[in-house]
């Protein structure tokens, strides 16, 4: 997709910086992707808390099912 955006100069400086990217625009889908990444996992965390997970198993008897 072709999008015209105004960005800071600092702010594309950086991003290239960071990301140690060639150009612009692979600098900018690596932000991107990293930012969704993390906004995902902050999602799943939080879903966690929520609904905590549970474990039905002691770490032996897992360990014992693992063998069979």
């Amino acid at each position: 997709m072709k999008v015209t955006v105004i960005l800071p100069n600092e702010l594309i400086k950086e991003a290239l910086e960071y990301t140690k990217a060639e150009t612009i625009t692979e600098a900018l889908k690596m932000v991107l992707k990293g930012y969704i990444s993390s906004q995902k996992l902050k999602n799943l965390s939080l879903s966690i808390l929520q609904e905590p997970l549970e474990f039905n198993y002691s770490a032996k008897e897992l360990r014992k099912k693992n063998n069979l």
